[in-house]
């Protein structure tokens, strides 16, 4: 598991590379909510997401020969874009590989950078062809699967930690499990006191699903969140969560799509789905804390079109 010292590393390593984003108090999202809320602005990220973190501190970290070899990743949209446009920036040759359910806009901004896109059939496919690709001689930068890269995404916790007021619970966004493995392990250090939740959208619960079954498993995938859809977590990420998080909490499409509704409403912020899923994540938490919580949400990434949120909105009956 990565410590303190890990993150640090990272944080010093990444800057100059990527953005020290805004963590603020939201007026809006106290008022809906009825407890203090503090976001950190992931979404105002390089790339649109916190993901150019840690790509950024895995493309630093190869080698020579590494590099030279070129990169190769499997995304569901944002760790694509960010290591396509971290690699271009670094003069590292990248392939993201995407399925079709990824979003058109997600696939083009890969392509737009610079790196060779393939498109798969669906995520499982696309696990399966990036696999292939390594073996021929790639150098994979894994979605959430790497100390490095967790390290990276943990600089977010870092920054969270020194620039909130007071928290007792962090509300975070699980895919792969990166994220909230890097974040858990800052705040765990730098803020013992804090609890830390996860949240998954249902038919995308590769983590709440390793944890009923005491380690990963293969899950089937059907939530419109493509963002947040691992076929499988890690075991390096189930273990960090599994120590270090509160709970993975699970809401339904139709909620996450509400919270980027109610994020635009409330905190003025356009947010994708993975991050609109924290609202209905962390009323749960308030039921469950109280009115003495004081909430951090991690608003994770920006990464959809009004046309998308549009669609989905309608789908669902929300306008």
């Amino acid at each position: 598991m990565i410590g303190p010292a890990d993150i640090e590393t990272a944080a010093r390593r990444i800057a100059g590379h990527v953005v020290r984003t805004p963590t603020v108090p939201s007026p809006g999202l106290t008022a809906l909510l009825g407890v203090p809320v503090t976001a950190k602005l992931e979404l105002l990220q390089r790339t649109g997401s916190f993901k150019a973190r840690g790509a950024t501190a895995k493309l630093l970290s190869l080698s020579a020969a590494e590099r030279a070899a070129g990169v190769v990743a499997v995304s569901g949209g944002n760790h694509g874009i960010a290591l396509a446009v971290m690699a271009a920036a670094l003069d590292v040759k990248a392939t993201v590989v995407m399925p079709r359910t990824a979003p058109a806009r997600s696939l083009a901004l890969a392509g737009e950078a610079g790196a060779s896109v393939r498109v798969t059939d669906d995520m499982d496919s696309a696990f399966e062809l990036v696999t292939r690709l390594r073996d021929e001689g790639l150098t994979l930068v894994h979605p959430f699967d790497d100390p490095a890269l967790i390290a990276g995404q943990g600089t977010v916790g870092l920054e969270l930690a020194e620039d909130a007021g007071e928290l007792t619970d962090v509300v975070v966004s699980v895919g792969g499990g990166g994220l909230i493995s890097g974040v858990a392990a800052a705040l765990r250090a730098r803020r013992p006191g804090v609890r830390v939740w996860g949240v998954e959208t249902e038919g995308a619960e590769s983590m709440s699903g390793a944890l009923r079954a005491g380690g990963p498993v293969p899950v089937s995938l059907s939530s419109l969140v493509t963002t947040l859809s691992a076929p499988s977590v890690s075991p390096l990420t189930y273990a960090h969560v599994s120590a270090l998080v509160e709970e993975v909490l699970v809401v339904p499409d139709r909620d996450a799509v509400r919270g980027c509704l109610d994020l635009a409403d409330r905190a003025k912020v356009w947010a994708e789905p993975a991050a609109g899923c924290l609202l209905p994540a962390a009323r749960q938490v308030v039921d469950r804390v109280g009115d003495g919580a004081r909430i951090g949400l991690v608003v994770c990434g920006g990464n959809t079109t009004p046309r998308e949120l549009m669609g989905w909105a309608n789908r669902f009956g929300l306008l």
